[in-house]
């Protein structure tokens, strides 16, 4: 077999262009089949590359990683938006930590009283690139009501107070400048930056990759947070295809709430009344990891 590097995270392997995502770790690696490399260029923070898939379409790849695909964008974006939107009384002001392919902030306006998505993203080359060459993810032209902010999201959530009723971290894994949204200084400020009855949600990452993670991100909410829900996904792209999200909620406790209704008419793929009350429901393995009761 031929195999050399053609860029980051790209390997050429017997003629055919490979992506790789490698776990170390575990001994595990995932690897897509790239027809071509539709656009690549390094920005001011990283590498930032949209490739085309053989068996997954379009993908934004930063630094060599998939972030997100046009075959399953859907699900994770759905899952880190509705969930906490349709367990909010009434969301009005939002704010998304990340989330530079805009498919978040395209879900949390499907609904009519969120007045203002305010979106974060330290990298402005993100959204362009994810604007021009994923509109089936992005959704092409912003809706009027996303507001964006290209700086650091910690030092953005920092100077607000009172501000939100939702608050999505959509952040990549803890390395580099992510690192600091898995942080305890973080989410005290996020809980100051939230309203009284506010919420907010962060992905935590792989539970059987990055079990430690998990675990580290629910324990240090629960110490702010009366109500702190993890709950799970199924996102083929990520590795292992099991992923977390752990919801902290000031007033609302989500699994006590009945907010099926919030989610009629939202043209989701993903989410219905089904799965947002059956996706906190966890397996003994995640259960016993984070000290909750059978």
């Amino acid at each position: 077999m031929n195999r050399q590097a053609t860029g980051k995270g790209m390997v050429e392997w017997d003629g055919a262009l490979w992506l790789s995502d490698p776990e170390d770790r575990f001994g595990f690696r995932a690897n897509w089949k790239v027809n071509r490399i539709l656009y690549r260029e390094t920005s001011a923070f990283q590498e930032v590359a949209v490739v085309e898939t053989d068996g997954f379409g379009k993908a934004l790849v930063l630094d060599g990683i998939v972030q997100t695909t046009e075959r399953d964008a859907f699900i994770y974006n759905e899952m880190i938006t509705h969930i906490p939107l349709a367990t909010h009384p009434h969301p009005e002001q939002v704010c998304l930590i990340g989330g530079g392919d805009c498919g978040a902030a395209g879900e949390a306006v499907k609904y009519p009283s969120v007045e203002r998505v305010d979106m974060v993203e330290i990298d402005p080359k993100v959204v362009e690139v994810s604007l021009t060459h994923l509109p089936e993810i992005s959704g092409g032209d912003p809706n009027p009501r996303i507001r964006f902010h290209y700086e650091d999201g910690a030092a953005f959530v920092e100077r607000q107070e009172s501000q939100y009723d939702v608050i999505a971290v959509d952040s990549s894994d803890p390395v580099g400048p992510a690192a600091v949204l898995f942080e305890k200084p973080f989410y005290r400020a996020v809980h100051r930056a939230l309203k009284e009855d506010g919420m907010m949600v962060c992905q935590s990452e792989s539970p059987v990759f990055h079990p430690d993670v998990m675990k580290r991100v629910h324990d240090s909410l629960r110490e702010l947070f009366p109500f702190v829900r993890t709950y799970l996904a199924t996102v083929p792209t990520y590795p292992g295809g099991i992923w977390s999200f752990t919801l902290a909620s000031k007033q609302v406790d989500p699994m006590a709430s009945v907010v099926g209704e919030r989610l009629q008419d939202r043209d989701t793929r993903y989410v219905n009344r089904d799965v947002l009350e059956g996706c906190f429901k966890l397996p003994v393995y995640v259960k016993k990891l984070l000290d909750l009761k059978k």
